[in-house]
């Protein structure tokens, strides 16, 4: 296992020494922190500041990096062919989240709001209808599913049990040095010297 880790990384090393800017790695993770794990934090800062301006400004945005993961995940197959394409979303996800440039505000106000007002009452209705099917379906398996919030509950419980009975780390190492120091014999036994 650690030879076919130590293999893993090389290789993505040596991608990253070879081509940085072409490697998708250093780019997808370059979106993955711009386009999520920034506005997280910001979304936290917000919620906890209680601005309503900022508040404001983090939904538009979940709103349209929502429309955006959306068509994504349909397209994602023939996109990500794209030369360059995690480049683009790379530039495009910080359009977005820019202030001078207000991306998110410009795509919630120009196509999310436009679309989802013309066909809100056919959203709701599918919303709606999911929602009734997923009630029905939940109630159907309720037997099932307090089965298995038991065995959940169980192998949590003996799990638990587990980590409480055993002796930290450290008393394990001590516990093992005085075994080992009892099994050598020592000099001062008697009968060793009688010879």
């Amino acid at each position: 296992m650690a030879f076919l880790g130590s293999n893993i990384a090389s290789e993505v090393g040596l991608r990253l020494l070879l081509s940085p800017l072409g490697s998708n790695v250093v780019v997808r993770t370059a979106c993955c922190s711009v386009g999520i794990a920034l506005p997280v934090y910001s979304t936290f800062k917000a919620i906890e500041s209680k601005n309503q301006d900022d508040q404001q400004r983090c939904l538009v945005y979940w709103a349209a990096f929502g429309s955006f993961s959306l068509v994504e995940v349909f397209t994602d197959k023939i996109i990500s062919w794209v030369p360059m394409y995690y480049h683009v979303k790379f530039a495009f996800l910080v359009w977005l989240q820019l202030p001078p440039t207000n991306g998110a505000k410009q795509i919630y106000r120009n196509h999310i709001r436009p679309f989802l007002l013309k066909h809100q009452g056919s959203v709701d209705r599918v919303l709606g209808l999911a929602y009734c099917e997923v009630i029905k379906l939940v109630s159907s398996y309720q037997k099932e599913i307090k089965s298995v919030k038991t065995i959940v509950g169980k192998i949590t419980e003996s799990a638990d049990k587990m980590l409480r009975s055993s002796p930290p780390a450290s008393d394990r190492s001590s516990q093992h040095s005085s075994v080992d120091e009892s099994d050598t014999p020592s000099d001062a036994e008697p009968g060793q010297n009688d010879s």
